[in-house]
């Protein structure tokens, strides 16, 4: 059995000799995940490469639980997205209280290996996986692989639908989207126009939008990625995103659509990264650091929710 890391919330990861240990091996996994996951995985044109993807995450989420498939019909073809329940802490309420789901997309567009876009939110969700597992959260966590995000959100829409229509709730969504791009130079960060008065010009923090419902969520989700040294900023973008609606570009927008308290984690995209949807987003372009910074910060996030 893997050995359990330490709990962020009761730890401080850049001072301490323990954590610091955690946190290189937390940065080992997280490659050797974007290095299953990096490769062309159009679910059409490069069949095989999202074949094995998708069967490389089943794998990873069934070391914690039994991995359960949500099947949705596009283009008269059927896709899965892949589910793993996780129980609170307290496993007499994990009936009682709505889950946070955490999803991250794991189809690619064609050509694109899709390293930051978006093998970085997959390895991120895996990771997630193994720390809940042995060190579970006050709400139970529900963490999803979408399919077909790159085709307008469609495995995404398909779960939130079934949810909405069985009126199931949920305490949070959480969307994993693009996590490890990072530039230190002076106006390397683009923005919507108007929103580069309020925020940095260097892409060097981490991104979380939300609705108008998820301001707690935002401020705490802000301050335990602060804790780990990483800048983060937060945007609150109206009821369904549309103030901006450059922010509804992933897998959270459905669920705003439908009601549901929902967060976009990200590096924000094509507004910092110059490799989006092309074939040079690789992983030597990444931040390895930038993206297990996040990825720690995160836990502890969700550990203080």
């Amino acid at each position: 059995m893997a050995q359990t890391p330490a709990h962020p919330a009761d730890n401080r990861p850049n001072n301490q000799p323990d954590n610091q240990l955690q946190i290189a091996a937390l940065k080992q996994r997280l490659t050797q995940h974007l290095q299953q996951v990096a490769r062309e995985r159009d679910p059409y044109l490069a069949t095989a490469g999202h074949f094995y993807v998708q069967h490389y995450i089943q794998q990873q989420l069934s070391q914690w639980g039994t991995v359960e498939q949500h099947s949705f019909e596009f283009q008269g073809q059927q896709h899965q997205n892949l589910i793993l329940n996780l129980p609170p802490a307290s496993p007499a309420s994990s009936s009682a209280v709505a889950p946070i789901l955490v999803g991250a997309h794991y189809d690619a567009v064609p050509g694109c290996p899709g390293a930051d876009d978006n093998a970085t939110g997959i390895a991120v969700l895996l990771e997630l996986a193994h720390y809940f597992a042995h060190q579970p959260a006050r709400y139970p966590l529900r963490l999803v692989a979408f399919d077909l995000e790159e085709f307008g959100l469609v495995g995404s829409t398909a779960y939130a639908v079934d949810l909405h229509q069985q009126k199931q709730p949920l305490r949070l969504m959480i969307s994993l989207e693009m996590l490890g791009y990072c530039s230190h130079l002076p106006g390397s960060q683009s923005y919507p126009p108007g929103l580069q008065y309020f925020y940095p010009n260097r892409g060097n923090f981490v991104g979380l939008i939300g609705n108008w419902r998820t301001i707690p969520d935002l401020l705490r989700l802000n301050r335990a990625i602060r804790r780990t040294g990483q800048p983060c900023e937060w945007l609150p973008a109206g009821a369904r995103g549309k103030i901006v609606p450059d922010t509804r570009r992933s897998d959270h927008a459905p669920f705003w659509d439908r009601g549901y308290r929902a967060i976009m984690v990200t590096d924000t995209a094509n507004l910092r990264n110059p490799h989006y949807h092309r074939g040079s987003d690789r992983l030597e372009t990444l931040d390895l650091d930038f993206l297990t910074n996040l990825c720690w910060g995160l836990i502890g996030g969700l550990s203080s929710l």
